[in-house]
């Protein structure tokens, strides 16, 4: 099948989970389609990841600019007077508004595969079958943040965004033929909202591959790891409860443990933090080598979020590791483990100490999760079965069937 596929990001090098995901489905579905990707970048020097893009994944590839940073007072004046929200304002392109109409009257395409809602109003209208991915709920993370974080003189203008965030999240999954959910969570969550959406779920995936597995857990200096693409709000609030919330608890048993935050985009407000016992590790987007290092060295992964949404592919990267985990209820939501079994689940600060002092203390109990955990990411988190259902639902919406 000819596919046109829409992102809001080149899915190339692997840093955010969105890239990560993308490129490992399109790595496998190149096999039975032909793939056209048109997609926003931030920054020039990224058109030279376009000749790889080309020759390992897609037929053509062409980019296009939006605001390299977010919060700009354009991007802030156009949202006020307009009636799409933030995040649809700083990720909209004129350019490929354009291009996608002429695209789309030039060439013929079997079905349109557009990933995350925000990336919808650049399409005109077609006949053609649009499959939308949502890889979050967007309305419900935002709000989130709104509730937890931010001034009291905005709260109200930020509201105000999230009205205008749900409405067009629910608006563009309604114009779709199919939308894609990455769990079972996110699909009741939709179909509460709208229950006549056509909803499927085409879950995230680990590279088994990419990742070198663990095999011991004993450990003098025993080490709590999170890895993360800061640019997500709830990340870095993540690391903060561990860092000030979770640590010193567990400090308080485990004299010689320390943390280590590894990620990009780490914000300033974490680099602070540095100290002998806590290493912020900032790293550049095309490093996966030194996170994959991160998941081996390390001796437990900690996950305490709070927020929702995101990918969750830092913990299959874990647990691809046979690294042992520890996380809140939210951080392991949609993934379908079983506590005790493939993680330890916790959601207060001192529960999750006691849970990592205990796995700590106790290395076969650490060794048996890690490979629980591992024998389940590859039993259904594969990236080639996954693609293969996600081709299957191609094809259904389609009727190429």
């Amino acid at each position: 099948m000819k596919i046109l596929m829409l992102t809001p990001y080149l899915p190339y090098p692997d840093s955010s989970g969105g890239q990560i995901r993308t490129q490992n489905l399109l790595k496998h579905l190149k096999k039975d389609h032909d793939i056209t990707l048109l997609s926003l970048i931030k920054d020039p020097k990224e058109e030279e990841y376009i000749p790889i893009l080309e020759k390992k994944f897609c037929h053509k590839v062409r980019v296009f600019r939006r605001s390299q940073k977010p919060f700009t007072l354009k991007n802030i004046f156009k949202t006020a007077f307009s009636l799409y929200p933030f995040l649809v304002v700083r990720n909209f392109s004129d350019d490929l508004r354009k291009a996608l109409a002429e695209e789309l009257k030039t060439n013929h395409y079997d079905l349109i595969h557009v990933e995350t809602f925000y990336a919808m109003p650049h399409l005109p209208a077609t006949n053609i079958p649009i499959v939308l991915v949502d890889q979050t709920i967007e309305f419900k993370v935002y709000l989130h943040h709104v509730q937890h974080s931010g001034s009291l003189l905005l709260k109200p203008a930020m509201y105000l965004d999230v009205l205008k965030l749900k409405y067009w999240e629910r608006y563009y999954w309604r114009q779709a033929n199919r939308v894609i959910a990455v769990s079972h969570a996110d699909k009741q969550e939709m179909l509460l909202l709208e229950p006549d959406l056509k909803v499927d779920i085409v879950p995230n995936g680990v590279n088994l591959d990419f990742f070198k597995a663990k095999s011991s857990w004993k450990s003098n200096i025993p080490t709590l790891l999170f890895v993360s693409n800061f640019n997500w709000l709830q990340n870095t609030e993540a690391a903060e409860v561990l860092i000030k919330e979770v640590f010193p608890l567990v400090k308080a048993k485990l004299h010689q443990a320390k943390v280590w935050i590894v990620g990009q985009h780490l914000p300033s407000r974490l680099l602070e933090m540095r100290s002998g016992d806590i290493d912020i590790t900032e790293v550049a987007e095309n490093d996966p080598d030194t996170i994959k290092k991160a998941y081996y060295q390390a001796d437990i992964f900690v996950t305490p979020l709070k927020g929702p949404g995101g990918t969750r592919l830092k913990n299959l990267a874990a647990m691809a590791s046979r690294l042992p985990i520890v996380s809140s209820t939210v951080g392991m939501s949609g993934l379908g483990i079983k506590n005790g079994v493939h993680a330890v689940i916790a959601d207060t600060p001192q529960d999750l100490a006691d849970a990592i002092v205990d796995l700590i203390n106790y290395p076969a109990k650490a060794a048996k999760i890690a490979n629980s955990a591992r024998l389940f990411v590859e039993k259904y988190y594969d990236y080639a079965s996954i693609a293969s259902g996600l081709s299957s639902i191609y094809r259904q919406v389609a009727k190429k069937e």
